[in-house]
């Protein structure tokens, strides 16, 4: 038997070994592989996460106004009937600013949170940051500081929501941007520019004999006193038209130059101004733009920064109060 395995063990070492060979070469670059890029942060739980490592102990929620201690007999009533006394605190505009992840249904979710508190959103600006996987809300509205507050605490809780910052108190940055068509025929014209289709177009019907008769007596009249505004259903001969277009557009051009505005459109009948800046800029420009007529107006809504505040030296701050001082009242315009 053990012959019989010496055998075996020579014969095996006498038979030729068998080598596999690729037959395509092996670059080095194939051996070497490259650097592969982190993966994205693309779960709404990286926020959860996040809040639980930052986790602290809020603050407690602003004190409600509430009226003056009520008799045994208010409280009975109050009771009986479920009416508990309303706060007296002042509703005033808050300014929210939300970091939440980019996916969907975060924009649903935060509204509706906000609509199930009787909330009326003014204005809701939602965009990417530079970051890929963040968005930043923008949302104003008005309600109670303590309501607001519990409002912006129970929009934190939700798992896609990073932070909420409310920018009521603090000095920042607002702007909005506004898109607003106005009429250069003027605002006699601006009924029949609104039924006149997507050109803005005067609409003209076929004139009738009573037409072309009272036709003539304008003309008459208007040739008998020049200076007289031509009426609104008596269409324009082309140099009138040419003439209100270029006094209305160079009028309309001097606003919007005074706000930092731009004319964007021009066409026969209309143009289109940009403007970017506060609300209360916006407001005050739409109302002196208004009697040109107003064919279209789009507002994105308000979006906000922090200013970034400036360290002052002790001194020079005391130096400020002293030169403030110091100022001559004589010299001071009255009032």
């Amino acid at each position: 038997m053990a012959s019989m395995l010496a055998r075996r063990a020579a014969a095996a070492a006498r038979r030729p070994s068998v080598r596999l060979f690729s037959t395509t070469p092996r670059s080095r670059e194939d051996t070497i592989r490259p650097p592969t890029p982190p993966k994205p942060i693309d779960d709404s739980t990286s926020a959860l996460e996040y809040k639980r490592h930052q986790a602290r102990r809020p603050p407690p929620l602003p004190s409600m106004d509430l009226p003056r201690s009520r008799t045994a007999e208010e409280a009975v009533t109050n009771i009986l009937y479920n009416t508990p006394p309303p706060s007296l605190q002042p509703y005033k505009k808050h300014i929210l600013n939300c970091l939440v992840q980019n996916e969907p249904g975060v924009l649903s979710r935060v509204s509706g949170i906000l609509a199930g508190r009787g909330f009326n959103i003014e204005s809701l600006v939602v965009c990417r940051t530079e970051i890929r996987d963040l968005s930043r809300m923008c949302i104003v509205l008005s309600g109670q500081e303590g309501v607001v507050e519990q409002a912006r605490r129970q929009l934190e809780d939700l798992v896609p929501v990073w932070a909420v910052l409310d920018y009521t108190d603090t000095r920042t940055i607002t702007r909005e941007l506004l898109l607003v068509k106005l009429s250069i025929l003027g605002p006699e014209y601006l009924d029949q520019q609104l039924s006149g289709g997507p050109s803005h177009a005067a609409q003209r019907h076929e004139p009738s004999v009573d037409d072309k008769l009272q036709r003539e007596v304008q003309l008459a009249e208007q040739f008998t006193h020049p200076d007289q505004a031509p009426h609104a259903d008596m269409p324009l001969t082309p140099s009138q038209a040419l003439r209100l277009k270029h006094q209305h557009m160079q009028s309309i051009s001097t606003l919007a130059d005074q706000f930092g505005g731009k004319i964007v459109d021009v066409s026969e009948n209309s143009i289109i101004v940009e403007l970017t800046a506060k609300t209360s800029r916006v407001e005050a420009f739409l109302s002196l733009v208004k009697p040109y007529g107003i064919l279209e107006a789009a507002r994105t809504g308000v979006m906000a920064m922090p200013r970034t505040p400036i360290n002052v030296a002790p001194e020079d701050a005391e130096l400020s109060v002293e030169e403030a001082a110091a100022v001559d009242a004589s010299l001071l315009p009255p009032g």
